[in-house]
């Protein structure tokens, strides 16, 4: 059907497809954020029960470097505040995204339409999961 559309409404298909892809590009770094974030919360958590004399290690690339309690604390705060930030930041860009596809979605409709040439009722999806409609 791509072939049948005018410039203009193949042009914006084209924006919605890169959009998409961008939005999944996103969607994906934000789960990996949110992993990297439930993480450092968790490893926060257990240390508490740590003793403060304990011996500690932290990862320096492939070695492990002595450390202590203190140091591994303001790290893993240092950490935690970094990835939270991350992840806010990427849900701002997957709502933009999405007010953008919306946006676009609604251009291409009406020049379909203008066009003589209906909806979108084959064209090109939402973007589906947390990018799409009812998404987070």
């Amino acid at each position: 059907m791509q072939g049948q559309l005018p410039p203009e409404a193949r042009e914006k298909v084209e924006e919605l497809q890169t959009l998409q892809t961008k939005a999944q590009q996103v969607a994906m770094s934000k789960q990996q954020a949110q992993a990297q974030l439930s993480d450092a919360e968790a490893a926060l958590e257990a240390l508490e029960d740590v003793e403060d004399d304990a011996t500690m290690y932290r990862e320096v690339g492939e070695l492990l470097v002595e450390t202590d309690r203190a140091s591994a604390q303001a790290d893993l705060e240092d950490r935690v505040d970094s990835l939270e930030i991350r992840v806010q930041t990427l849900e701002k860009q997957e709502g933009r995204f999405q007010n953008q596809f919306e946006s676009l979605q609604e251009d291409l409709e009406e020049l379909l339409q203008g066009a003589g040439l209906g909806g979108l009722g084959g064209g090109p999806a939402a973007p589906s999961g947390p990018t799409g409609p009812g998404g987070s």
